[in-house]
């Protein structure tokens, strides 16, 4: 199959041949940024063990937290749908924002008008530096693809979004679907 070049707003599926890789083995990331200069994205397929309450108590809330990537882990980062009420959000494409007024969806989380499908957290971020990603595409380590959930991809993704996501490839992709994340254990 063959690949589409990264935009902003897409998908970056890990092949299959990514072992070992802890950060990006059986990831999907959303790519919130991508230029000359660069990419960020955030995993969206790797939930922690601990909650935005964990992290901030006076947030009155359980939204689990994922592991954005191996950049940056000690900040929190966020996405979301609701930028109508999240002031200053920037648009990725396909109605996903990111970040904006903290103080404001803190407050909007702790009055029950966020809810979990509407906004995710991260530790850290995924980050290529220029030409990174091209190179690392060359050498058949991501799947590019469309987000075609568009605003319903923070309900979506979960545990079984990497497996989902290689299904759709089709052809020999199906095989790999199966296997078990390490085949050393087989």
């Amino acid at each position: 199959m063959i690949s589409t070049l990264p935009k902003k707003g897409h998908l970056l599926i890990a092949e299959p041949t990514i072992l070992g890789d802890v950060s990006f083995n059986r990831s999907v990331i959303l790519l919130a940024e991508h230029s000359g200069e660069g990419s960020i994205g955030f995993i969206l397929n790797k939930p922690l063990n601990y909650t935005i309450n964990d992290l901030l108590p006076e947030i009155e809330a359980s939204f689990v937290i994922y592991n954005g990537g191996p950049v940056e882990q000690d900040n929190l980062y966020f996405i979301h749908t609701i930028p109508d009420v999240i002031p200053d959000s920037v648009e990725i494409s396909n109605g996903i924002f990111w970040g904006g007024d903290f103080e404001t969806a803190k407050q909007l989380i702790n009055e029950g008008k966020i809810t979990k499908d509407s906004i995710r957290f991260f530790l850290g971020y995924s980050g290529w530096s220029a030409n990174q990603l091209e190179t690392e595409m060359q050498e058949n380590a991501w799947i590019v693809t469309e987000n075609t959930l568009r605003g319903k991809l923070l309900s979506k993704a979960s545990n079984l979004f990497w497996k989902e996501k290689i299904i759709e490839q089709g052809g020999e992709y199906i095989l790999f679907s199966n296997a078990p994340e390490n085949p050393a254990l087989n």
